[in-house]
């Protein structure tokens, strides 16, 4: 069983104390919405749950195997891969080739037929096995998005973090997205995702984190969390742009 704990994280750069202890867990194939206004830490959250950067204090565990000390490319060895909401394709290979990219670096024995056939599987579980042969600069944005996940599925992740995999995106392949991201999780993977779109939110997780400046300030149902106060505070008066920016100069 699929098991994401995290606990009493902390993250500081400089002065300024961007993680407050953040602590929830994970235990199966959930779909959880990680939302927050501009600035409240989620991007600085995922970067320490793919290893991207360390905490000051806290740990996270999946399956067991304290993953906070490795880095990326062994946290994607032990299972908990994610999306950015830049998509980063090889855009001067085709698909079918970032897709083996991904499968070779992790090296788990398989041979060049093995790859490729699962290569071929996942592409025609998304249904963009049509774009094999294309090369990935020549992709919509949406097709991009279920590129960048096609990836991810080669390497078996049991925990997905999926970046704002809506933004940019046609409102037609919007819901085509929509649709893979059930697909996904109904197989068996659990996914944390993050999006300022929140009719999207709402629809497809049965649970929501909420951070604020730092803090894990709810963690429940969608309607519960919808009538926190102390949600409806936080939002109050904020914007919808992407905090990105903010946080990557904290």
């Amino acid at each position: 069983m699929i098991n994401l704990k995290v606990t009493d994280l902390h993250k500081s750069f400089g002065g300024q104390k961007v993680l407050k202890g953040v602590t929830f867990e994970i235990n199966g194939p959930e779909l959880i919405g990680l939302i927050g206004p501009n600035g409240a830490g989620k991007t600085t959250l995922t970067n320490i749950l793919d290893g991207a950067i360390k905490p000051n204090n806290g740990t996270v565990y999946l399956d067991g195997t304290r993953i906070d000390q490795l880095q990326p490319y062994q946290v994607a060895r032990q299972g908990l891969g994610r999306t950015f909401q830049v998509t980063r394709s090889f855009r001067r290979m085709t698909v079918m080739e970032n897709l083996m990219v991904p499968a070779l670096a992790i090296d788990r024995g398989q041979s060049r037929a093995e790859i490729n056939d699962k290569a071929r599987d996942v592409l025609e579980f998304l249904t963009i096995d049509h774009l094999t042969n294309e090369y990935a600069q020549s992709l919509s944005g949406g097709q991009q998005k279920l590129l960048e996940l096609a990836r991810l599925l080669m390497l078996d992740p049991s925990v997905i973090i999926l970046d704002e995999p809506f933004a940019g995106v046609h409102p037609k392949l919007m819901d085509i997205i929509f649709a893979y991201i059930r697909r996904v999780n109904e197989s068996g993977t659990a996914i944390i995702l993050i999006s300022h779109q929140m009719d999207s939110i709402f629809a497809l997780c049965n649970r929501l984190l909420v951070l604020d400046y730092g803090d894990l300030i709810a963690d429940g149902p969608p309607e519960t969390v919808k009538n926190d106060p102390a949600v409806i505070k936080a939002y109050l008066g904020s914007d919808d742009d992407d905090d990105e920016d903010s946080e990557a100069t904290s």
